[in-house]
């Protein structure tokens, strides 16, 4: 059986993406990305007919933060649901931040001139 669309992946493809693999029999977890899904309500795989699950690209961005908050940041399960509730306000944030240092930047350009237009002023006199 050939795959619909090769932009979509099925679960062990993507667990193996994930790298989530047993180390101690070395079969994949595919368990781990279906608690993932119930834990998670912004993962939403295409469930086609016999139950296989197939993730887009997308889903796949989105679980590779997951894994990387639960397994390398040694998040919590409620901690990386906050991020992911608030990740439209953080990412709010870093435009407000660089907004405001790209500002910084200008306003110290700007004092550096009218200090050397003074040091010229202050020759002439």
């Amino acid at each position: 059986m050939e795959k619909i669309n090769s932009d979509y992946k099925t679960i062990s493809e993507v667990a193996k993406i994930l790298n989530l693999i047993n180390t101690k029999t070395g079969k994949i977890n595919t368990h781990t990305l279906r608690f993932w899904e119930k834990q998670f309500k912004q993962i939403r795989p295409i469930i086609l007919s016999g139950r296989r699950r197939y993730y887009d690209n997308k889903s796949i961005e989105l679980l590779k933060q997951i894994k990387y908050l639960l397994k390398d940041k040694g998040m919590t399960i409620n901690g990386v649901k906050k991020i992911l509730i608030n990740k439209k306000t953080f990412e709010l944030d870093e435009i407000s931040d660089s907004s405001i240092n790209i500002n910084k930047n200008n306003l110290k350009f700007k004092i550096k001139k009218i200090s050397k237009l003074l040091k010229e002023i202050k020759k002439i006199k």
